[in-house]
């Protein structure tokens, strides 16, 4: 039975390959890959934390941190590619923003979105150093049980 954290990671994985962004997201642990593998756009959602709260005598409010890497080799000038680079890492925040999430594994259940932190915007070390686009989203969901 997986963790409520991998539950809820593979939500994200599932929404962000649906309509309307049908993109190629998978769930890892450490989303690294060589420079080659770059080349096409990758979407690597992976488990961060969770927070667990008292949310009554017999419940627990568990906040659950999913970050979404977005990687791509670029030719750092090419402000055109950067942008829409940058249009795809908002259009993943916006399609999960008040997004509830259901899942099945575990005990199942739903989780909402609470929050969505993108911080910095992008990796100025990565682009400057390998020529490689990362930006990170941290999602935050709430579920209780």
């Amino acid at each position: 039975m997986p963790s409520l954290v991998i539950c809820i990671a593979d939500a994200v994985v599932a929404a962000i390959k649906a309509e309307p962004l049908k993109l190629d997201a998978v769930r890892a642990y450490r989303p690294e890959f060589e420079l080659p593998e770059l080349k096409t756009l990758r979407v690597s959602v992976v488990p961060r934390g969770i927070e667990i709260t008292s949310s009554g005598r017999n419940a627990n409010q568990h906040d659950v941190s999913i970050d979404v890497a977005v990687q791509k080799k670029v030719d750092a000038g090419d402000q055109e590619e950067l942008d829409g680079l940058m249009t795809v890492v908002e259009k993943i925040a916006d399609c999960l923003r008040l997004r509830r999430l259901e899942f099945s594994g575990g005990s199942g259940g739903a989780a909402v979105w609470v929050k969505t932190e993108n911080a910095p915007i992008y990796s100025p070390e990565h682009l400057e150093s390998k020529q490689v686009f990362t930006s990170v989203l941290t999602l935050t969901f709430r579920t209780v049980r």
